[in-house]
């Protein structure tokens, strides 16, 4: 049997309407449906707006610089095309970090270097003479802070994070200056040899140190006071001055510098080190094949905010800088630095090796808000020490 369309002409007519009729049914369902979708959408951007705008007003009346729309910062972003930048971490971090970045945008042009302490104070004097740099994006070294924030672009970070402008964690920024955002931590530690000494007499508090069994040279103190200043921080400065006083007359072993000592401390040279920075350990510690390297996390963690980063002024290409700092503080470029770097990304940063080793833990935190005052802080233990200023020891 064969089955087909009827022939007769007054049952097409039949067709041909009720085919407009269903038509017409779908056609009005779908403009119903997109005016619920836009009329929703417009809902929604009503109702977060008045905050926007607020904090737009807000940060103006401040003097700062404010992008409302993420959207916008993009668009303005593929009309730079360009990204210039200093970074602290090391070009081995670096690398895949902006090719991740170019990856997600395409249309920038990316190129970050690394910047080393002396860059950044010789950067620091120029500043103040007035030259102009062609980055985008810097590094602020800590005990300079003070002598760059002239020279910063002042976009509100802070506010633009806030109303999620930005995707940054409200924590990794500088309540105080608002445009600087810190991408690093790091953590200080007691490094040892169980090689050489049982794990179960390493210190198990700051305290321990001022024992009489590790009084004269049995164990390490950096001449550069980082431990010290974080101390500050944490417990006060009178308690940091008066625990420095007895630190020195344990007669310890004064060293400068970290990878090289951290590295005769696995090779059996020294035994103990007071205040080792936990990425430098655990580098070595990947390379050591006898396995004497060890390190003991004792409380109160000592953590000192690093790596803040941000826009100058002279900027060429502001919002493409902002995407590259956004970019560094996401949990992708977090976890770069945390697997590169190794172990250094922000101790505020959700999911962050450090973030994990802190949780309900009795810390001290070197942040922000203080971070110009490490200067201070170190002049004051090299001071305790017995070092007038200037006048350092000579490392061993």
């Amino acid at each position: 049997m064969q089955i087909g369309l009827s022939q007769n002409p007054k049952t097409h007519v039949r067709l041909r309407r009720e085919l407009r009729r269903v038509c017409s049914g779908f056609f009005v369902f779908y403009l119903l449906l997109v005016g619920y979708v836009l009329l929703t959408s417009a809902a929604e951007a009503a109702s977060a707006s008045p905050a926007v705008a607020k904090a737009k007003r807000d940060a103006e009346a401040k003097g700062y610089i404010f992008e409302s729309s993420r959207d916008e910062i993009v668009a303005k972003a593929k009309k730079e095309g360009t990204l210039r930048g200093l970074a602290s971490s090391s070009p081995e971090t670096l690398a895949p970090l902006v090719k991740a970045f170019r990856q997600k945008y395409p249309f920038i042009d990316a190129r970050v270097n690394e910047i080393t302490r002396e860059d950044s104070q010789s950067r620091g004097i120029q500043l103040k003479t007035g030259s102009r740099f062609d980055e985008d994006v810097i590094h602020v070294p800590p005990d300079l802070y003070q002598d760059y924030l002239p020279h910063l672009k002042k976009f509100d970070l802070l506010g633009m994070a806030e109303q999620k402008v930005l995707d940054i964690p409200v924590k990794m920024i500088d309540p105080i200056h608002l445009n600087l955002v810190a991408m690093e931590s790091s953590m200080q530690v007691v490094a040892f040899n169980k090689c050489l000494l049982d794990p179960a007499k390493v210190p198990n508090s700051w305290e321990d140190f001022l024992k009489p069994e590790f009084k004269g040279k049995k164990f390490l103190v950096d001449i550069r006071p980082n431990l010290q200043a974080v101390m500050a921080a944490g417990a006060g400065e009178e308690w940091m001055v008066n625990y420095s006083k007895k630190i020195a007359a344990q007669q310890p072993i004064w060293i400068r510098g970290q990878t090289r000592t951290i590295t005769q401390i696995a090779s059996g040279e020294y035994t103990l080190h007071c205040g080792a920075y936990y990425q430098g350990v655990v580098r070595v510690m990947r390379k050591d094949p006898a396995g004497c390297l060890q390190l003991k996390i004792i409380e109160p963690i000592p953590i000192r905010v690093d790596g803040p980063h941000t826009v100058l002024a002279t900027a060429a290409n502001p919002h493409a800088a902002l995407l590259w700092l956004e970019f560094m503080a996401s949990p992708q470029g977090q976890a770069i630095i945390d697997e590169f770097e190794p172990v250094s990304a922000s101790v505020f940063s959700p999911g962050s090796a450090l973030e994990k080793i802190v949780r309900g833990k009795k810390v001290w935190i070197r942040d922000l808000p203080a971070i110009d005052k490490t200067s201070k802080w170190m002049a004051m233990a090299i001071e305790a020490f017995g070092f007038p200023r200037g006048k350092l020891p000579v490392t061993q």
